[in-house]
């Protein structure tokens, strides 16, 4: 079976084409050929006297399509196979897409029977919560063939047994799925204040109504890695309305989505976070955005409608606050900053971490932007001080019993809450640790499943995800933890680490991270026997859309703002540069280290 397009409309249908042409050139078009996301895919039935191979071949063509339920495909399943085939069920990639072979074993066509093995080597699962997950090894599955009287009363060869779910390669994957933000409320967030949302990424297929397909999997709930820190304001049950198929936004960019009986009793209070959790969910899937939402009853009447920028009131990305300033340690070892939006010489902050009294090795500024933390350059002290001017240091929140300065405290990372994380890498007692506001006994942080040492923290925005680079076994890795607390026997807090889970699993070596987004970070390191590279990762181990940032050599730290419009600021061979957006690094000074933004 082959895929064949005419030059300009035809099977792969083009926005714009009317009908199918009657003259042109024909040409195959293989799987590494395929048009980009704009065209649309649809795959060709099986024709009548169609051998094995070109059934097999056709099926596994047809899964790269863009019909909604796979009707093409299911022509090349038998009736039973087609009613127990779940295609929703998971979607399997491959790196260079399946590779079918024929299992012979005696003369299989006299007996009406055929067995292929589909093998590959998997890069990602996608399960039925449209989560990815990268995954590697071998891809085994057989595919079986039998023959069946069709309508003509002829023997035409179908597939009985199909592989579970969909199989196809990376560039297929990439070219007919697209990562999309559905958004809760962290668990933590009083409904009396301002929410903070949580992004939670999955991957849809993007021709195959895709604003359907976000409302539902936002109605169906989190995915089980982020559920048990996150809510949704849906009550439990709610789904559209019986009936309703398809969603799509009206002139006015308005989207009405009907609900069934399970939200029909929510007040205004809740519905309007509702609704606001759809547009966060939808802003960026469509070209222009969706400005108001509104939720129905079953029966049609308006349960509530807010717009866009009422959203933005009802719950924030993180803290919700514009930054103001990025920082670094300056040439002489004090914290010093410079305004986000403008090129403007760096100044020392206020307060005692700008005064060079104490010499710095690293920082971390909270994301009100009034205190700010400070490793001593030994490693070994950790110092709180206000951002006020003259406010003193005081003695340190924190010492590392480390030896070596190689060995004592990581840059700290400050959370939501006004909480300050850092990681104590003395090899004689390696601990996670969390200083409630900053000052205190600090608590040690619960890390199962994490064998190495930690030698760098990011908590997100959110307050519920963490990013950290371990080293173990002379590698480094970056993994993405939940962060789930309970109250203790003595009343304070039990903070533990779950599911740590690995988010660039092609690097070997990791030198440096930042969030760079709701669910993004930016990330330093090299592949096996590769040389350093900038690149984006998605906090389940994706590849972003887009152009990575531009090369930079000798990069030692990063630093990027969850606000996407900001510049990323690095540490590099040429002092402290940053890069806007479409730009070129540029120098910002020649003497600097450990650029960081609030956070």
């Amino acid at each position: 079976m082959r895929v064949v397009t005419y030059v300009g409309c035809g099977a792969v249908l083009l926005a714009g084409c009317a009908s199918m042409p009657d003259s042109g050139d024909l040409r195959d078009v293989k799987a590494s050929q395929r048009p980009d996301a704009q065209v649309r895919v649809f795959a060709m039935p099986p024709r009548e006297n169609a051998q094995p191979e070109e059934i097999v071949q056709g099926f596994l063509e047809a899964l790269t399509s863009d019909e909604p339920d796979f009707d093409t495909a299911r022509k090349y399943l038998t009736e039973d196979a087609s009613k127990s085939w779940q295609p929703e069920r998971s979607t399997t990639v491959l790196a260079d897409g399946p590779t079918a072979l024929a299992q012979h074993s005696g003369s299989r066509e006299a007996t009406g029977d055929y067995a292929y093995a589909l093998t590959g080597d998997k890069v990602a699962e996608v399960d039925q919560q449209f989560a990815y997950e990268p995954a590697e090894g071998a891809y085994e599955e057989t595919l079986h063939l039998t023959e069946q009287k069709g309508p003509d009363g002829n023997k035409q060869w179908r597939i009985d047994v199909p592989p579970q779910g969909v199989v196809l390669g990376n560039s297929d994957f990439q070219r007919r799925y697209v990562s999309v933000n559905k958004y809760y409320y962290a668990s933590n967030s009083p409904t009396a204040d301002r929410l903070g949302t949580v992004a939670d990424p999955v991957y849809v297929r993007q021709q195959v109504e895709p604003v359907t397909q976000m409302v539902k999997a936002l109605l169906n709930g989190p995915t089980s890695w982020l559920k048990p820190v996150v809510r949704s304001r849906f009550p439990t049950g709610t789904a559209l309305k019986k009936g309703v198929k398809t969603l799509t936004p009206d002139d006015q960019n308005r989207l009405r989505v009907p609900l069934n009986k399970k939200a029909e009793g929510v007040g205004q209070t809740q519905c309007a976070e509702m609704a606001a959790q759809l547009i966060f969910t939808l802003k960026d899937l469509t070209p222009t955005g969706i400005d108001e939402v509104e939720l129905q009853r079953p029966d049609g009447s308006q349960l509530c409608a807010i717009k866009e920028g009422k959203a933005e009131t009802i719950a924030s990305h993180g803290t919700g606050q514009r930054v103001l300033y990025e920082y670094f340690i300056d040439g002489e070892k004090r914290l010093v900053r410079i305004p986000a939006d403008s090129e403007q010489q760096a100044e020392p902050v206020p307060g005692a971490l700008g005064a060079g009294d104490t010499a710095l090795r690293t920082a971390a500024v909270s994301r009100n932007e009034e205190s700010a933390a400070g490793v001593s350059l030994d490693g070994r002290s950790l110092y709180v001080g206000s951002l006020a001017s003259g406010a003193s240091l005081g003695d340190p929140v924190l010492q590392s019993k480390a030896k070596s300065e190689d060995d004592g405290l990581t840059t700290p990372s400050w959370d939501a809450g006004g909480d300050l994380w850092v990681a104590d890498r003395d090899p004689k007692n390696s601990r996670l640790l969390l200083l409630e506001e900053g000052r205190g006994e600090p608590l040690e942080v619960r890390t199962p499943g994490i064998e190495g040492r930690i030698e760098a923290v990011r908590v997100a925005a959110d307050g519920v995800r963490i990013a950290l680079i371990v080293e173990e076994d002379g590698k480094t890795s970056l993994l993405m933890g939940r962060i789930e607390a309970q109250n203790g026997p003595d009343g304070r807090p039990v903070v533990t680490i779950h599911d740590p889970r690995s988010v660039a699993p092609q690097l070997e070596e990791v030198a440096a991270m930042s969030w760079a987004g709701d669910s993004r970070l930016v990330v330093v390191g090299q592949e096996e026997g590769g040389v350093q590279q900038i690149r984006y990762v998605q906090v389940d181990g994706s590849t972003p859309v887009g152009a990575p940032p531009s090369a930079l050599t000798g990069v030692e730290e990063i630093a990027a703002s969850e606000d996407e419009r900001l510049p990323l600021v690095a540490h590099s061979e040429d002092g402290i540069v940053r890069l806007s957006s479409g730009a070129q690094w540029q120098k910002v000074v020649k003497t600097g280290t450990a650029p960081v933004y609030p956070g």
